[in-house]
């Protein structure tokens, strides 16, 4: 999920790495993983480019548009062999709005010992055979199912 995602940026740039993330879903509020890392312009390059959660839209080309602004974005990060790290959030729910033949080419030409990391759930198949590891994390139990609202600092 995207916490290990962020925690894989902490050791990156705790090894001098650069990093690049590009959410494509998140947008419509400010996240505490975006404020601190935007706490470190010449490590990390942080582009928000969602408008929120798309089932909340109910626009198709206006999501479409959307991810494809982030994709770019996102080529923009794996072309750059600086970055050692990317981190491409929600790209799994954008895929949906994207061409996935495009993507996986994209992420296959990326720099040698470029890392990347995908968050979101439903990875399809092809982009899990792609990958060197590929994580599932199941949910057990959440505060939400008790009437627990989401809270600055814990879910965002």
């Amino acid at each position: 999920k995207r916490s290990s995602a962020f925690g894989m940026v902490a050791r990156a740039l705790g090894h001098g790495m650069k990093v690049g993330i590009v959410q494509f879903i998140k947008g419509a509020i400010a996240t505490g993983e975006e404020q601190f890392f935007r706490r470190f312009p010449d490590e990390v390059q942080f582009h928000v480019m969602g408008e929120g959660y798309t089932w909340n839209t109910q626009d198709r080309a206006r999501d479409i548009a959307s991810a494809e602004r982030a994709w770019d974005k996102a080529r923009e990060l794996l072309r750059d062999p600086a970055i050692g790290l990317v981190v491409l959030d929600e790209l799994n729910i954008a895929l949906k709005s994207l061409e996935l033949e495009k993507v996986l080419d994209d992420l296959a030409a990326r720099p040698p010992m470029q890392h990347v990391v995908v968050t979101g759930r439903g990875a399809p198949p092809a982009l899990i055979e792609l990958a060197d590891t590929a994580t599932d994390m199941q949910l057990l139990k959440h505060a939400f199912a008790s009437g627990i609202a989401a809270q600055p600092g814990i879910e965002w």
